[in-house]
């Protein structure tokens, strides 16, 4: 078998014992890798209704066909779990040296069940596994843990993703950190402190074969060269960053949980200031030509990693100005493993209930409070005072609060929003009701349309629905094969070139409407894994913020989003999906993709 090795490692932590279990190529082609193959797993492993913190619920490490073929951005793999943070399908990508290992170890995917009777850590040493006590670990940072792990095993090759004390201390929105990136959203983390499990040590030496060898250097050698073009200009020059300035000039950046779409001091926190003034330094992931990621001085000395979303969420979401605010705060939401979108989506929540004297507890959380912001994060990842109740995530502790503030709780299906303005990206806002992961903005490229000028983005209308599947179904292959997002603009024609890629990588005759295909069955896959566990049409929703206020600042002043415009929208989706008018998956549908009879 070429671009897989038709295999995954099933571990069960409670009785120590693993087996090897042969992936059928049927499956592998009908979901790929990364995400669509343990969103396919995840299916079979997870039982109905399971409790995400119950030693049963599989956490699932994919790999993908491309990934140690050599492609730029292809070092990636998928974490695919039940989150604990809205019950529905968790599925999370990382990068780099980690996800090298994982193929080279010999596996698809690796599947993890059970829980360890004491802190525990995994050792898999090309087909040896072993159970590691990790109690010394315990409360270490991912990357103390990482480092005491290399030091005791003394393996040059060896690559480590571990939690901190956020996921031991099952913050519902815990990550899984690898070389300081993060699987990051909903909360993968938790689950694996559910394991008693800190880390899983990786060292392989088994090669992947291709079918074409020489036509794939020869497509290499193409995205190489188109990856370092125009196209990928604004990855590469400042990253994504720059998106803060851009956003907050069309209205579109969210500032203090969501109540304005502006923020006055973004000129402090640009892309283009930061890079002027915090010594920014270009790095990339393991296999990347683009390196897409801005390191930056913080004022103890250390580079800090800083993406758009983390500036957006632990800045102007929380009115905060002072860019090294933003950077300590990042660097406490890696040193402790925290989802930084949720981090600063809820305190965003809790700062506005402090605001309105509902939280006496910490009377000092006020939007722009550097200090309080600060101090709350420790306080979330060790579960103390006011942390205990945010490590809850917002929809939850809006629940246990009450006092209606489950209005300001701005989320959808426990998921916290990203940094798009729903009232003025139309097509982002049914993008962010309808995904099966909750609001997310990588699952679907609906802000691509708002963006680009193909519709009016102030404007909804029924056209929405088929734009929002297709960059679903679009998205879902990327991230299955794995190819990083910001590659795809380096296509021409990404169905058509992808299925060559994909035919000279595995050997297999697939064409462009078989890719499309692919990419729809996973989506509807993730899709019939939450009405198992109980999705309602009513999940399928935004925040009333946004249903009910209009926006006061900016160009975009004015502007709001009502219930039926999203309604309208929604049932579009619905249609444009072959599903019925309350949003499930007919039966004819399940049969035309070839999926689990419900």
């Amino acid at each position: 078998m070429h671009g897989f090795h038709g295999q995954l490692l099933h571990i069960d932590l409670t009785s120590g014992k693993s087996s090897w279990r042969e992936i059928e190529e049927s499956r592998l082609r009908a979901y790929l890798g990364g995400i669509g193959l343990g969103t396919s797993l995840l299916y079979e492993y997870a039982p109905p209704g399971v409790d995400p913190f119950a030693p049963e619920n599989p956490l699932i490490f994919a790999s993908a066909p491309l990934v140690g073929t050599g492609l730029t951005t292809t070092a990636k793999f998928a974490v695919v779990t039940k989150s604990p943070l809205t019950g529905f399908i968790a599925d999370s990508l990382s990068s780099s040296h980690f996800a090298l290992e994982l193929k080279r170890i010999g596996v698809d995917a690796l599947v993890i069940t059970g829980k360890a009777a004491v802190p525990a850590y995994i050792l898999i040493n090309n087909d040896q596994v072993e159970i590691r006590n990790a109690e010394a670990l315990r409360g270490k940072s991912p990357n103390e843990t990482e480092s005491t792990i290399r030091a005791e095993l003394n393996l040059p090759a060896l690559r480590v993703a571990a939690i901190g004390q956020a996921g031991e201390n099952l913050v519902r929105f815990a990550t899984i950190s690898n070389e300081g990136r993060q699987a990051g959203r909903g909360g993968v983390g938790a689950v694996m402190g559910s394991k008693s499990l800190k880390a899983i040590a990786l060292c392989g030496a088994r090669e992947i074969s291709v079918a074409d060898p020489a036509a794939v250097d020869a497509i290499a050698n193409r995205l190489r060269r188109q990856s370092l073009g125009s196209l990928t200009d604004k990855y590469r020059s400042i990253g994504t960053v720059a998106n803060l300035a851009v956003f907050n000039r069309l209205g579109t950046l969210p500032t203090q949980n969501f109540q304005q779409s502006t923020f006055d001091d973004a000129e402090a926190l640009s892309g283009e200031s930061l890079t002027v003034n915090n010594f920014s330094r270009r790095h990339g992931c393991a296999a990347c030509t683009i390196q897409c990621e801005r390191l930056f001085k913080a004022l103890n000395g250390e580079e800090q990693r800083l993406e758009y979303e983390t500036l957006f969420a632990l800045g102007p979401l929380c009115g905060i100005n002072d860019p090294q605010v933003v950077l300590q705060a990042a660097q406490l939401c890696d040193l402790y493993g925290l989802d930084t979108i949720s981090t600063g989506g809820t305190l965003s929540w809790a700062m506005e209930c402090s605001e309105k004297g509902l939280l006496p507890e910490a009377t000092e959380l006020r939007f722009g409070a550097a200090d309080a912001l600060l101090a709350a994060i420790p306080l979330i990842a060790q579960r103390i005072g006011v942390g205990a109740r945010l490590a809850e995530g917002s929809r939850r502790a809006a629940l246990a609060l009450g006092y209606g503030s489950d209005y300001w709780a701005m989320h959808v299906k426990g998921l916290e929003l990203p940094g798009y303005e729903p009232r003025s990206l139309k097509t982002m806002a049914l993008g962010l009701a309808v995904s099966p992961r909750g609001a997310c903005h990588n699952r679907s490229g609906a802000y691509e349309a708002d963006f680009s000028g193909e519709v009016d983005r102030l404007k909804s209308d029924s056209g929405r629905g088929a734009i929002v599947a297709a960059s679903e179904d679009f998205a879902a292959v990327l991230d299955s094969m794995i190819v990083c997002k910001f590659l795809r603009k380096c296509f021409n024609d990404f169905y058509l070139e992808g299925a060559e890629l994909v035919s000279k990588v595995t050997g297999w005759d697939c064409s462009s409407d078989e890719l499309k295909r692919i990419g729809e069955r996973i989506h509807n896959l993730k899709k019939l894994f939450n009405q198992r566990e109980g999705w309602r049409a009513q999940d399928d929703w935004l925040p009333e913020r946004l249903l009910q206020e209009t926006l006061p600042t900016g160009v975009a002043q004015g502007v709001g989003l009502s219930p039926d415009e999203l309604r309208g929208m929604i049932a579009s989706y619905y249609q444009a999906r072959g599903w019925d008018e309350n949003g499930l998956i007919s039966a004819k549908k399940l049969e035309e993709l070839g999926l689990p009879d419900a």
